[in-house]
């Protein structure tokens, strides 16, 4: 399927998210949190706010990019997630009305694939400017139609030994919790589904999220005390799969304002996030 280069620049109308604590509550399940820390209740317990994770951004503006995603005019059974980025410009609350509007920024042309990248502003019911995403989405199959590349920089881990160690094993169920929060992707549920007999050997994935959603913890904890207000902003790359019951290693650094991580699987040794950093208030 020809995708269709006249939609870059365009944007979606306002959509609407309306969450409670108890999208918020399910949210952090579905990225691991536990009352196995105590820490972690705060993330669990209406009684305590709940406390929001900043990588809950990616939440209310899922259907703001499947709307963008459409206007391209691909096939979204071969679609994957390249990348990931979140900028916090006040801490997201736990219950209110938000609204979104996703804008198509570009297509590029990786040859045996295209590049969609589509960002959004997210707005709560006064008018504050809460939160911008950057997504960047695979088409495979769907390169090679004489387009531009992107050029990118990334920051690099420092070379030195890291600041802080944090790992946990993922359910086995892990991606059957998270896509309840609303990413409803077969790839990540249905055995039979073509990308995952294709590409996974009939296993089904975890959502590259929900490691978003991981790391975030992880960096929360080790490097921000504990307070997920501190995040400024979030940047990774999804390098490689993780599969439900995988465990998560995360190596990280402080250099001032920023953190970097390195994500991997302990069982494979094998990198599944890259380029990951984030900018958070010292």
């Amino acid at each position: 399927m020809v995708l269709d280069r006249s939609a870059v620049g365009t944007s979606t109308p306002s959509i609407e998210y309306e969450y409670s604590w108890r999208e918020v509550v399910l949210y952090a399940l579905g990225v691991g949190a536990s009352n196995r820390n105590t820490n972690e209740l705060d993330y669990l317990y209406e009684g305590r706010g709940p406390k929001v994770l900043p990588s809950f951004a990616v939440i209310p503006t899922h259907k703001p990019l499947e709307l963008a995603l459409a206007k391209l005019k691909g096939s979204l059974t071969s679609v994957v997630h390249g990348a990931q980025k979140v900028t916090l410009h006040a801490p997201i609350p736990p219950k209110g009305k938000l609204k979104t509007t996703a804008t198509i920024e570009g297509l590029y042309d990786l040859k045996k694939m295209a590049q969609a990248v589509v960002t959004t502003r997210t707005e709560d019911a006064s008018g504050t400017h809460l939160f911008d995403t950057e997504w960047t989405i695979l088409f495979l199959g769907e390169g090679n139609f004489g387009g531009t590349t992107r050029n990118e920089q990334r920051l690099v881990s420092p070379t030195r030994d890291p600041d802080f160690h944090w790992e946990q094993t993922t359910s086995t169920d892990q991606a059957l919790l998270y896509r309840l929060s609303g990413d409803y992707n077969p790839l990540h549920a249905d055995p039979e589904f073509p990308l995952v007999r294709e590409r996974f050997d009939g296993r089904p994935i975890l959502h590259g999220l929900a490691t978003f959603g991981f790391v975030t913890r992880a960096v929360v904890e080790k490097a921000c005390h504990g307070n997920p207000s501190k995040i400024k902003g979030i940047s990774v790359r999804f390098s490689k799969p993780v599969w439900p019951g995988d465990t998560l290693a995360i190596e990280g650094w402080i250099e001032g304002n920023l953190v970097f991580a390195r994500t991997t699987v302990k069982e494979r040794n094998e990198a599944v996030l890259s380029h990951v950093n984030f900018e958070i208030q010292t």
